[in-house]
């Protein structure tokens, strides 16, 4: 499933799972604001990462890294392996925030886990296939997140 649905899917479920329970509801100030603030953040982590992508013409697609015709380790991609998806996490964050109800916190670390083994885990394989020892290198001096 490619990364943008299943962030999609992660905040509909977000949405979905604080419907039954306005109990744990949370009174979060600034709301609007605060998600405005992570959006902005996801906004520069996603389109340094599309930057690098395209400076290195190399190809975007999450779902054929095989394809890959270089390894990008500049800019943003020296504080995470993986900005477009911190970019997604951030916008989760904000929405949890907009939607401010505890039962919708527990679907950020269920999609960070999604994404960790059916998404980069399968990526990170076929860059150590491609890359090899620079790709092991680059993955012992980055962590995956942040």
């Amino acid at each position: 499933m490619p990364p943008p649905v299943v962030a999609a899917t992660a905040a509909l479920l977000m949405w979905l799972v604080a419907l039954p329970f306005p109990s744990l509801d949370l009174d979060l100030p600034a709301r609007n604001a605060v998600a405005g603030i992570f959006a902005a953040l996801a906004l520069l982590s996603g389109a340094a990462a599309i930057y690098g992508f395209r400076k290195a013409r190399t190809t975007i697609h999450p779902m054929r890294p095989q394809e890959s015709s270089a390894l990008v380790t500049g800019g943003v991609y020296r504080a995470t392996r993986n900005p477009m998806y911190l970019g997604m996490l951030l916008i989760l964050v904000g929405w949890a925030y907009i939607v401010a109800n505890v039962a919708a916190l527990a679907m950020l670390p269920l999609f960070v886990a999604y994404l960790n083994r059916f998404q980069i885990a399968p990526e990170e394989r076929a860059l150590q296939a491609r890359f090899g020892a620079e790709f092991e290198q680059y993955k012992g001096k980055v962590r995956r997140w942040l």
